[in-house]
């Protein structure tokens, strides 16, 4: 009785095989970064048939899982390490889960599309390639190389409030330098909260290559804290805008007008006076910024009225000194 032929069980397809060609193609990387992967041990050798080599599905997975985690920052050392210990058996599943965990999106906010007619119609109708350019540049709007009519909206909410700010009479270059300055601050912001986070929360996490059920812990932590730091930053500038802003537009939109602007209706002889910086500092050291113009100008009316009474007191009363000299 002869030995059963080897191969796969009967109606199972035979194991894929590929050339380097062919590995190539199908993974989508080039031969050349196939050979530098080999050289570095983060793929296995392939079988040698004759003088070709052959590949199979577990090369094709593996040139998968190198693109992915190269994908999310990985560097080829950090890879082979993780690599090597997915092939000791101790798993991937918890760095790969924190991994996308850190890398996912930080905001609910979907991405968007808009044609450039519909760009131009939201922003008054006129076309402005400078101001579009600058977008770009910014990161508010994206191109897409397969659609050149088109851009990606990253942020729709953050489109829009440009939009509406350009309607309310702000010039598109005004509205850009105020981005890039924004943006500057709510990066100091995000890099104090990770520091803080970092030293208080992830420290247990760091100076070690972590485990498969550390780097699960890591990933729920990331999760639980991914809104708090928008909560805290929404919190606190509606705190500011409520105190600041209350104050701000009270005292530029409803500052008392001068004395000879509300004498009927007439506006028109309203002058501005410059004041000694020291007079205003002591001013406003007195009754504070939202008050200075309202203190000067009550102060002036005060003195304007005393100078007046003075002048009626000193006026000859109900002709008397009059009457005196004609019975002299």
């Amino acid at each position: 009785m002869s030995d059963a032929p080897s191969g796969p069980p009967h109606g199972q397809p035979p194991p894929a095989e590929y050339r380097i060609e062919d590995l190539a193609h199908r993974s989508g990387a080039t031969v050349r970064t196939i050979r530098a992967y080999q050289d570095r041990g983060l793929l296995p050798k392939p079988e040698r048939r004759g003088r070709a080599n052959v590949y199979g599905d577990a090369h094709l997975a593996r040139l998968g899982q190198i693109s992915g985690l190269l994908d999310r920052g990985y560097t080829l050392a950090s890879i082979k390490e993780l690599l090597e210990a997915w092939d000791a058996g101790r798993g991937l599943g918890g760095v790969l889960g924190l991994a996308t965990e850190v890398d996912g999106p930080w905001t609910d906010e979907e991405p968007d599309r808009i044609t450039r007619a519909e760009l131009d119609e939201r922003f008054g109708g006129a076309r402005d390639d400078a101001a579009v350019e600058d977008a770009v540049r910014l990161g508010v709007l994206v191109r897409l190389p397969s659609s050149p009519g088109e851009f990606l909206v990253p942020s729709p909410r953050e489109l829009a409030v440009a939009a509406e700010l350009h309607a309310a009479g702000v010039p598109l270059p005004a509205i850009s330098g105020h981005l890039r300055e924004l943006r500057t601050q709510v990066e100091h912001i995000a890099a104090r909260f990770l520091d803080f986070t970092t030293e208080h929360v992830f420290h247990p996490y760091l100076g070690h290559r972590p485990t498969d059920e550390e780097a699960t812990e890591a990933a729920s932590l990331v999760r639980r804290l991914r809104p708090l730091a928008q909560q805290t930053v929404d919190a606190e500038l509606a705190r500011a805008m409520r105190t600041l802003a209350t104050r701000y537009l009270r005292h530029h939109l409803t500052s008392p007008a001068p004395a000879a602007a509300r004498k009927d209706g007439a506006g028109d002889d309203a002058e501005q006076v410059a004041l000694p910086a020291a007079t205003v500092r002591a001013v406003r050291a007195l009754v504070g910024p939202q008050n200075v113009a309202a203190f000067i100008t009550a102060a002036a009316e005060r003195e304007v009225q005393a100078r007046t009474m003075d002048g009626l007191l000193a006026a000859p009363r109900d002709g008397r000194e009059a009457s005196d000299g004609g019975d002299m």
